[in-house]
């Protein structure tokens, strides 16, 4: 990608911006470097690691990216031999305790989720335990060499504290003394040259004897060393020569341990760097509200609801842009300011923002093409230097792009022709487009000149746009309209101006019929567009009620089949019961013959045999039969609307609403209307007259009940006659359980909706929600 484009569609301001969700110089550095990529796999390589990165952050909030640092110039010099400070030492500690966390993390996270490209990362992380736990146990955060780093500093370290307590006790005793305040400027003891000292008055400085180390800048003072403690300080400096030396071996040898493991080092840092730039994408995404978008290298544009980034949300006005599919240029046109260039940008900055791996400021479900190349000539580029005149800058521009587009260019042009005569200029324009259009490239192509208003309408490919004009309020509304061209509004906006009716008239006259005509049709488009708009949200409306009523009817449907297995493994239990008992009663009556004809000798009497038969028989379950006369005979029933019916295949009952076919009939069944066969369906009853004026009334859509019954915001005592009602229709349509959604709030509601519910008679139990069904805020109540 050229520089002067990125800059043209300030993708650079895009890269400022990410720099305040990274989390260390590793990820500025990434940052700063952003640069779209060309290569359709790695485009969508670099989309799907900022999804799986938001999707963490979704899921997570944050994730522990603390305590990195760049330590690559670290490394390096530890590998030729050199010496590391211990602050050095502590950010290699720290970076490599950042490492392992990070691992730790998505390993744990891999075990909730499906996150393949942060597990490769994670894999890639090597555990350099034995490096952070040295470095730690040897150096303080704050640099500082512990006594723990070795037994000989611990040592010298001691010997160094016994000689200053010493040294101090000998000093303290000298200015305690009875002389001291006439001799000394303060009784305190300091330190010059690394040595203790005390501040003594010129007049008395052969009193103490010793070493001079310094004066005050009066000259007044001196600081003496004096004598009976220079051997004290003297061995004190002798320690402190021997604790450097004991400190620099110390980080020499961990200096030597981070060369010698420089490679997985270098390695941590690489990868730490990329999942810090991979969660700064994922966190700017975030930040304006992007999603990701499909990818294709088709040069198919799909932006919904498309923003340009770098326009607060609360300002900005979202716009859908489509090209590639069924038209390969768009050509804007109508009056300034009223965002013709901000929808180029956008288009060409979501292009590039895209092509880097960022989400892009869009709905769910856009889709960008991946272009070798993005052309851009946007603005007044006027070259002082060069003497240039704007159209002349322009054309310099435009013959750069002229020589290197292809077919797998965008191409964006703003003020097309303009700066010169207008019918050269639009004469230039159409030309020029013509020429990137034989190309193949994908096009997008700002203009004043009313002359390319015609230009869509007579070339293949091609589209007119603009931007819509609220002639009431005489300002644009920013919003982009696809298949209209714009026309000026100069009248309407002069008329509401008050310009005078007879001077809008006479200018009238000097438009020739043909402009009168585009004006006309535009307005036309205009109003057929909006309508169209208007139809096609209230088509979305209406499907988005069918999709709520198809899920309420699959619930019904869930519900009932719930309610059926619950009820078939009950009749399955109290059938096996009475089998059960029925055994027994047999093996009982059984046992009794055998006691008979023992204590008879085999001489059982007629009476007693019928006796046992007939208790054989009362311990056989009974059975209902169905009504099946109609099957065992072989006739065949005529069936009539009205009848009631078995619905063998379902192993319910309903009744015939209409045939369908000669051996179809539609059945009500519940709420519920399907196709049965004749050969599926036994008759049972024929109802009186009355019943079948009642089974022929068809319910309407308001007639249906829902499963849930939704109470927020209602007054107290509407919610619980809706309550009443709701309970009522749902038993009516032989709900198992149904819930009532009242919310959390003061809990008054709830309270009186669960009051009710207990005293009511067909109510087996209630409940509050699960955590999936909405918790305290929903009863679920469950019918006898």
């Amino acid at each position: 990608m050229q520089e002067r484009v990125l800059k043209t569609l300030e993708f650079t301001k895009i890269k400022e911006q990410m720099l305040d969700h990274v989390s260390s110089s590793l990820g500025r550095e990434k940052a700063l470097n952003l640069m779209p990529s060309v290569d359709y796999e790695e485009v969508i390589r670099l989309q799907e690691e900022t999804d799986e990165a938001v999707k963490v952050l979704r899921l997570k909030g944050n994730v522990p990216l603390g305590g990195i640092s760049d330590i690559r110039a670290h490394v390096k010099r530890a590998i030729i031999g050199g010496m590391l400070s211990p602050l050095e030492l502590v950010q290699v500690a720290s970076t490599v305790h950042a490492s392992r966390q990070m691992k730790k993390f998505i390993t744990d996270m891999a075990e909730e989720t499906e996150i393949p490209i942060l597990e490769g990362y994670a894999e890639g992380i090597i555990v350099l335990a034995e490096v952070e736990e040295k470095i730690k146990h040897a150096i303080e955060e704050n640099g500082e060499v512990l006594d723990s780093a070795s037994d000989t500093l611990r040592s010298l370290r001691q010997q160094l504290r016994s000689r200053e307590a010493r040294v101090r006790e000998r000093l303290e005793s000298m200015i305690r003394s009875s002389n001291a305040q006439k001799m000394l400027s303060d009784a305190i003891i300091t330190i010059r040259n690394d040595r203790f000292v005390i501040p003594v008055k010129q007049e008395y400085r052969g009193h103490y004897g010793g070493i001079v180390h310094d004066q005050s800048s009066s000259g007044q003072t001196l600081f003496i060393e004096p004598q009976s403690v220079v051997q004290l300080n003297n061995e004190l400096q002798g320690i402190r020569v021997r604790e450097q030396l004991e400190i620099e071996r110390i980080l020499i040898e961990l200096s030597v341990l981070v060369g010698e493991n420089h490679e997985d080092l270098l390695s941590i840092v690489e990868i730490l760097a990329d999942l810090d730039f991979m969660f700064a994408k994922a966190r700017y995404g975030n930040k304006i509200k992007g999603s990701k978008p499909a990818v294709n290298n088709k040069g198919i544009i799909s932006l919904y609801q498309a923003r340009h980034p770098l326009i607060p949300i609360d300002e900005v006005v979202p716009n859908t842009i489509v090209l590639g599919k069924d038209y390969s240029t768009i050509v804007i046109t109508g009056p300034n300011t009223g965002g013709k260039t901000v929808t180029l940008k956008t288009l060409g900055l979501c292009t590039l923002m895209a092509q880097a791996g960022l989400q892009v400021p869009a709905l769910d479900g856009s889709e960008i093409a991946v272009f070798d190349a993005v052309y851009a000539d946007i603005g007044d580029e006027q070259s002082i230097e060069q003497s240039l005149s704007t159209f002349s800058s322009h054309m310099v521009n435009i013959v750069d792009i002229l020589e290197r587009v292809d077919f797998n260019s965008l191409v964006l042009f703003d003020e097309l022709g303009a700066g010169t005569d207008p019918q050269e200029g639009a004469a230039l324009a159409i030309s020029i487009l013509d020429e990137v259009y034989r190309r193949g490239a994908r096009v997008i192509a700002t203009t004043h000149y009313p002359e390319l208003k015609a230009y869509g309408y007579n070339r293949e490919g091609v589209i007119n746009a603009s931007v819509e004009f609220n002639v009431e309020t005489l300002s644009p509304t920013y919003k982009l309209l696809i298949g209209v061209p714009g026309r000026s509004n100069a009248f309407e906006i002069s008329k509401r101006l008050g310009l005078r009716e007879s001077v809008i008239e006479k200018a009238k006259t000097y438009i020739s019929a043909d402009s009168n005509q585009v004006e006309n049709m535009i307005a036309s488009l205009e109003a057929s567009k909006r309508l169209a708009e208007k139809e096609a949200e209230e088509a979305h409306e209406l499907l988005k009620d069918a999709e709520r009523l198809h899920k309420d009817l699959q619930k019904q449907m869930m519900a009932y089949y719930d309610r059926k297995d619950e009820l078939v493994e009950k009749a399955k239990e109290k059938a096996a019961g009475i089998v059960e008992k029925a055994r027994q009663d047999a093996e009982e009556v059984i046992r009794d013959l055998r006691q008979m004809r023992l204590e008879k000798s085999a001489e059982v009497k007629e009476h007693e045999l019928i006796d046992a038969r007939r208790r054989l028989a009362e311990a056989a379950p009974e059975r209902k039969q169905a009504n099946k006369e109609n099957k065992k005979t072989g006739t065949r029933h005529d069936f009539s609307a009205g009848d009631e019916v078995m619905v063998t295949t379902f192993g319910q009952k309903g009744h015939l609403v209409d045939r369908v076919s000669d051996n179809e009939w539609q059945v009500q069944i519940g709420i519920l209307k399907m196709k049965v066969k004749e050969r599926d369906m036994e008759f049972i009853e024929t109802p009186k007259q009355k019943d079948v004026r009642q089974v022929a009334v068809v319910k309407g859509r308001d007639s249906h009940v829902g499963l849930e019954l939704d109470l927020r915001g209602e007054r107290y005592e509407d919610a619980l006659r809706r309550v009443e009602k709701y309970i009522d229709d749902a038993l009516l349509a032989s709900y198992p359980r149904v819930s009532i959604i009242h919310g959390k709030g003061t809990g008054a509601l709830m309270r009186g909706v669960q009051e009710y519910l207990k005293n009511h008679r067909s109510v087996k139990k209630i409940r509050f929600g699960e955590a999936g069904e909405g918790g305290t805020g929903v009863t679920v109540v469950e019918f006898k």
